[in-house]
């Protein structure tokens, strides 16, 4: 964790934020079980909780008077027992020392906290719970149902808390480059490693093993394919064959759980076939124009449609799609090739507070588009010095997308559907950094991760 002027900071900014009575309820996760209760899933905290508190244990709470200005951390001391298996751990004084918090107070006296303050009529803010346990519990200290939890969640709260967390801090983007550090040598790793006839798996376990050495874990599952098609690719089951590329999308976070997340597209063999540099040629475009498109004021949607067009421009150059390129866009048929979004916030969690709400943290008051690809865009607003976010184009050939569009008759004045059926093994190409937006531009954040083909090229002799 951070010093603990940095905790005290954050939540006097969140009560200014706030500015009225009651309090904020601020709980830790529990640990979660796999397939009994001991043995467990590695322990992730709530990122609120870390932001605003900093512990990374589990069975923890906080409270916030807004009217006092008070903190009080709600946990249990460890008994001898509890010792003998897990090891001497702190007491809840010395942990609310760390975080400045003043009050502390046993996990046991926080249902009745909560209860007092409601007979008293003071309003509760909460976040809207994501984890079922934390639901249970929530609904059982609250008397809400778990049904109407997420619609009773502090609207008032999740916009100061957005309006705290989408601007990072020095430490903070000091903290994301270290990720970075180590997802550049997990990266050049995979590049370095990869040769024909080994299984995704062999490649993964590389990767992931890096991020643990150094400290950390994956900031979430790792994706790494040949079937980079399947743009959220679980599986790491097949064999490595001449001819294929492999996408690989992973990212560290830091033992302090700040997120990274880079893709880079690299071939089986030494070299990219020719068709593959073409395609692998046009993403890397779209994603340094984009890049050099982001700054303060511009919306990102902007910055998303510009990649579309490059990517439907470079399409037709190669002869897979026609027409007038900016209807093209307009009408959504690039998405046959880039269904997704550009990008993403992200900071403390790898999509950026979106457990609060994508409208939120993305849109404010924009409304989302429902055109498919474009509505799969998880950022839209205008960029502010301090977001730091994700700028990721890519091309993709899905055949089950393809053969159902093919069939509706669907813009077939924009793409020529006969040449496809050169491309359905090629799988997809996606190519992504992380930027922090400045008072006058962007900056690419971590040491440089290859991409340039001559680059990638060059890690695979």
């Amino acid at each position: 964790m951070f010093d603990a002027a940095t905790y005290i900071h954050r939540r006097r900014k969140l009560a200014e934020k706030l500015n009225g009575k009651g309090i904020v309820l601020l709980p830790g996760h529990e640990e979660s079980p796999i397939n009994y209760a001991g043995n467990v899933y590695p322990f992730r905290q709530d990122s609120n909780f870390l932001y605003f508190i900093g512990l990374d244990k589990p069975h923890l709470a906080a409270i916030i008077d807004l009217d006092t200005g008070t903190t009080t951390l709600f946990g249990d001391c460890l008994g001898v027992e509890d010792i003998v298996w897990e090891g001497p751990q702190p007491t809840i004084a010395e942990l609310a020392r760390k975080s400045g918090v003043e009050q502390t107070a046993t996990f046991h006296q926080l249902p009745e906290a909560l209860s007092q303050a409601l007979k008293a009529g003071r309003q509760v803010h909460y976040a809207p719970p994501y984890r079922g346990e934390d639901k249970i519990r929530m609904s059982h200290w609250l008397g809400i149902p778990i049904a109407e939890l997420k619609d009773k969640a502090s609207e008032p709260l999740i916009k100061a808390i957005v309006a705290l967390r989408s601007y990072k801090s020095a430490i903070e983007v000091a903290e994301m480059e270290h990720a970075l550090e180590i997802t550049a040598e997990m990266h050049v790793a995979a590049m370095k490693k990869a040769r024909p006839g080994l299984f995704e798996s062999d490649l993964a376990g590389v990767v992931e093993g890096i991020a643990l050495a150094r400290g950390g874990r994956t900031a979430y599952g790792t994706i790494l394919s040949i079937n980079g098609q399947t743009l959220h690719n679980p599986y790491h089951t097949n064999k490595l064959e001449r001819g294929r590329i492999v996408l690989g999308d992973f990212g560290a976070e830091t033992a302090r759980h700040y997120a990274s997340d880079i893709t880079r597209v690299f071939p089986v063999d030494k070299t990219f076939s020719s068709r593959q540099k073409d395609i692998y040629q046009i993403v890397l475009q779209a994603e340094t124009s984009a890049i050099d498109a982001c700054r303060p004021g511009v919306r990102y949607l902007d910055v998303h449609l510009l990649a579309a067009r490059i990517i439907a421009e470079g399409l037709k150059q190669i002869g897979l799609m026609k027409g007038s390129i900016d209807d093209a866009v307009h009408e959504g048929a690039h998405a046959l090739f880039f269904p997704h979004g550009l990008g993403h916030m992200i900071g403390l969690d790898v999509h950026d507070m979106e457990g609060l709400g994508e409208q939120y943290v993305g849109y404010g008051d924009m409304q989302r588009s429902t055109q498919f690809g474009t509505k799969y865009l998880r950022l839209a607003r205008a960029l502010e010095p301090g977001f730091v976010l994700t700028v990721e184009p890519g091309i993709y050939f899905i055949p089950e997308l393809f053969d159902l569009w093919r069939s509706q008759g669907k813009f077939t004045e924009f793409i020529h559907y006969e040449q496809l059926d050169h491309y359905r093994n090629f799988g997809g190409i996606r190519i992504e950094d992380n930027v922090l937006i400045t008072p006058d531009g962007h900056r690419v954040l971590g040491p440089h991760i290859p991409k340039t083909i001559e680059e990638v090229e060059a890690l695979r002799q």
